[in-house]
């Protein structure tokens, strides 16, 4: 028999089909009632929300997060998005902060409190104590006329109708209201930080994500392994260069050690298919110019679409001066195993 709390289900409710009908019925409300709260969410972003950022950006401590219950659960998520998207912040708990954690709080420091009542007792005693301290408070809450509500600095409405639990009780709804706002919050404050790809990849090492935002100059080939001809080497010299290096590919150098083109295999497929008579031909006759490369910060995800759309295996990785730097090759990334 499985039960749920304390509400026996027997193997008859488990088939019944009016039953699991309900069941997919009541999904469905649920999960429309949480889309329409943050739906109507948007027309409440004013001028509050940019005010709250402008807080958090003229200031020269860290953002502290806090809440209760449920609304602490959102109070952790924003704190972790705000840190990976290039924001020092971190949660602390209101209640271990009114036994002594409050010393971890600076007065440069901003706190963001989450409560869908704005009334939760704990908060409301720590927003007493960080006033105190002169410390600025922007109040995620569904009323705005409570106490967090009237007293923070600035306040953003996560309101909504009613819960998505059918009882009204659990916080279902109100908390995923909170939790868009604040993931609006921490986007927007990233996009005014200019916040990059190249900055994510830096808080997100580990994982797929980090592998995912590797940085070619972390993965290519250098010195000795990049295959290079000038422009005046002769046919057999080429051919011998590529089957040695094993990408299918060499790099073509001027005389300045700039990068001029490449040639490839299938380059040299094209010249013997037109004349057999290539003894004398040198590698600006048979390169293709202009070729498609990357430079060494370019994140692997990229090169892999670059290589991608232009059905190539091999890249030159250049410096902004056009010498190269290293060569990639498509293996590079399948060994990263991000995809």
């Amino acid at each position: 028999m499985v039960t749920t709390n304390s509400i026996p289900l027997t193997a008859t409710d488990l088939t019944n089909p009016r039953q699991r009908d309900d069941e997919l019925a009541l999904a469905k409300k649920i999960l429309r009632i949480e889309s329409e709260a943050v739906s109507s969410l948007v027309k409440r972003i004013d001028n509050s929300f940019l005010l709250a950022l402008d807080l958090v950006s003229t200031c020269n401590g860290r953002v502290i997060s806090t809440g209760m219950g449920k609304s602490g659960i959102i109070a952790r998520k924003l704190a972790a998005t705000l840190s990976s998207t290039g924001t020092a912040a971190y949660f602390v708990h209101p209640a271990e902060a009114l036994h002594g954690d409050l010393g971890a709080i600076q007065t440069t420091d901003i706190i963001v409190s989450v409560s869908h009542s704005g009334e939760t007792p704990e908060l409301v005693r720590l927003l007493e104590m960080t006033k105190r301290l002169g410390v600025k408070t922007i109040t995620l809450t569904g009323a705005p006329n409570s106490t967090l509500g009237a007293n923070g600095n600035v306040t953003l409405d996560c309101g909504v109708k009613t819960e998505a639990c059918p009882l009204n009780l659990a916080p279902t709804a109100s908390t995923t209201a909170a939790l868009a706002v604040g993931d609006a919050f921490a986007l927007v404050l990233a996009y005014r930080n200019g916040f990059k790809e190249s900055d994510f990849a830096h808080f997100h090492p580990g994982g797929i994500l980090g592998k995912r935002l590797l940085r070619i100059d972390q993965l290519m080939h250098t010195g000795s392994n990049i295959p290079t001809v000038s422009e005046t080497t002769l046919f057999p010299e080429v051919i011998k260069t590529i089957s040695a290096a094993g990408f299918g590919m060499t790099c073509v150098q001027n005389q300045d050690d700039l990068l001029v083109g490449v040639v490839t295999d299938g380059d040299i497929r094209r010249c013997l298919a037109k004349t057999t008579d290539v003894k004398d031909k040198t590698a600006s006759d048979l390169m293709t110019p202009h070729p498609h490369h990357v430079k060494p910060d370019t994140l692997a995800v990229d090169a892999l679409n670059i290589m991608e759309q232009n059905r190539i295996t091999s890249l030159p990785v250049i410096d902004d001066g056009e010498k190269v730097h290293g060569i990639l090759h498509l293996h590079d990334l399948w060994r990263t195993e991000w995809f």
